[in-house]
């Protein structure tokens, strides 16, 4: 019995000493941990206190920011981004595509149906006078972004150029007012934003800002899917192939580099989406070929075409239309020259002044006669048309920066002024100019050229003042 308790005994004191001898190899080798390997020796308990002192310091950086931001210390400026896929998996390799239904339902909150309401002068059938005739056209557009203030929205220029007012309907058919943010009528671009305090929350649960697609790796003969506000009639969707890449299109200038599609492209989807089938957006819908002979011809602007354009005027300031009395002139007179006008006489394309008001704003900031306006507040005009569209938006007594080219030892040389816009009465403006012009800058009638240049206008106002649902009926570039 005593030989059992004596073997009990022996196991506890040894038992005991390895305890001792471990707890004292564990902390010896703690220390040396410790010692030479500081970052790597963390307990569970400092770890998670590190990353809650990292979330109030970041939490502190970001304040400290915002403070900065509002302070108006020194700061950079905050720009809105597109959101871009990550996705690095080739297009068109099937990997990751959805069906049309998943990518549907995932991208319809994405697009809005805009309506543009604007009010089209036209002289009378005897030729008596100007009568101004309300004009409702409708389009799409494709939610690009969001701040704490707007929904950003892209579009086509010409869905909302020369709007009075600007509607957008949203996938829960709600609908709110829209202002511009900017436009380039060279990528036919445009960016309108809704106020946020002005949307439902109901409405901000709906939607969603869409997913940017790298259009460079699209590859002939892949599916895509078109989503828009066909004919008015509400959004719609299409889908196809892409038939060709890089295309050019009729009546078009510039050299974009269109998608070519068979996906149903109808009047009301301009500045609607093109999908791929990972659901990315990459295209903005612009324009199709309409005619007795053709079938199945749609084009898109590829995003990597208009992806900077859009980061640049989704960060301008929105504006809505002025009050005449209020708006803002140049005080100029000036021709439109345009691509072909600019390859016969070797001058660049924009506005060629063939006259400046003596004192009025344009002078006063030392822009003379022969001059040639070629960017507005950064951005392109190629027309007086543009141009008085354009200062439909400004106030008299805005600073505005115009880039011109001026001739100098033989040759154009751009340069940037800064003009202050006057008053009507203060640009030497009396009254509206015999064409019915809102703003006052004129341009000139002289020649059988500008001539038809004027009839064809005017018969682009009755195109415009026509219904949706017979626009699509005439021939040319859907515009």
């Amino acid at each position: 019995m005593s030989s059992f308790w004596k073997k009990v005994g022996i196991g506890a004191v040894v038992g005991i000493t390895f305890g001792v001898l471990a707890a004292f190899t564990f902390a010896g080798v703690t220390r040396t941990i410790n010692r030479f390997f500081p970052d790597n020796a963390k307990t569970s308990a400092r770890i998670e206190t590190d990353k809650d002192d990292e979330e109030d310091r970041s939490g502190s950086e970001s304040k400290a920011k915002e403070d900065t931001k509002e302070s108006g210390g020194e700061k950079k400026t905050v720009e809105t981004t597109l959101t871009k896929a990550v996705d690095e998996t080739p297009a068109g390799s099937g990997s990751g595509d959805m069906s049309v239904t998943e990518l549907v339902k995932n991208n319809l909150p994405a697009v809005v149906s805009i309506t543009n309401t604007s009010a089209t002068q036209l002289r009378d059938m005897w030729g008596n006078g100007i009568r101004e005739y309300e004009n409702v056209s409708r389009g799409s557009g494709i939610i690009i972004g969001q701040t704490d203030e707007e929904l950003l929205i892209a579009t086509n220029n010409h869905v909302v150029n020369g709007a009075s007012s600007i509607t957008v309907g949203f996938v829960d058919s709600e609908i709110y007012d829209a202002s511009i943010k900017g436009q380039d009528s060279d990528l036919d671009l445009a960016v309108i934003g809704v106020k946020v305090s002005d949307v439902k929350s109901s409405t901000l649960d709906e939607i969603k800002v869409a997913v940017i697609g790298d259009s460079d790796d699209l590859q002939v003969g892949e599916q895509v899917v078109a989503i828009g506000n066909a004919i008015g009639y509400g959004q719609s969707v299409t889908t196809g192939i892409v038939s060709a890449l890089d295309r050019d299109v009729p009546d078009d200038d510039e050299e974009i580099g269109y998608i070519q599609t068979d996906a149903a492209i109808n009047p009301g989807n301009s500045g609607g989406a093109l999908f791929n089938m990972k659901g990315e957006l990459v295209g903005i819908n612009a324009a199709k070929i309409m005619s007795t002979y053709v079938e199945g011809m749609g084009y898109a602007i590829p995003m990597n075409a208009a992806n900077e354009t859009i980061e640049n005027l989704m960060n301008r300031k929105s504006r809505d239309k002025v009050d005449e009395d209020k708006a803002g002139y140049l005080g100029i007179t000036g021709v439109s020259v345009d691509a072909q006008t600019s390859t016969m006489y070797g001058i660049p394309e924009g506005i060629y002044l063939q006259e400046v008001t003596e004192d009025g704003p344009a002078d006063k900031a030392g822009i003379h006669k022969g001059d040639i306006i070629k960017k507005f507040d950064g951005v392109s005009v190629t027309s007086i048309a543009e141009l008085r569209n354009k200062l439909d938006y400004y106030e008299a007594g805005e600073e505005v920066d115009l880039v011109i080219s001026r001739q100098e030892d033989g040759e154009y040389k751009e340069k940037t002024v800064t003009v202050t816009l006057a008053t009507r009465e203060d640009s030497g403006v009396d009254s509206i100019d015999e064409k019915g012009s809102p703003n006052g800058e004129k341009e000139n009638s002289n020649g059988s050229e500008e001539s038809n240049r004027n009839n064809e206008e005017e018969i682009q106002d009755y195109y415009n003042s026509l219904p949706d649902e017979l626009k699509e009926f005439f021939f040319g570039f859907g515009r």
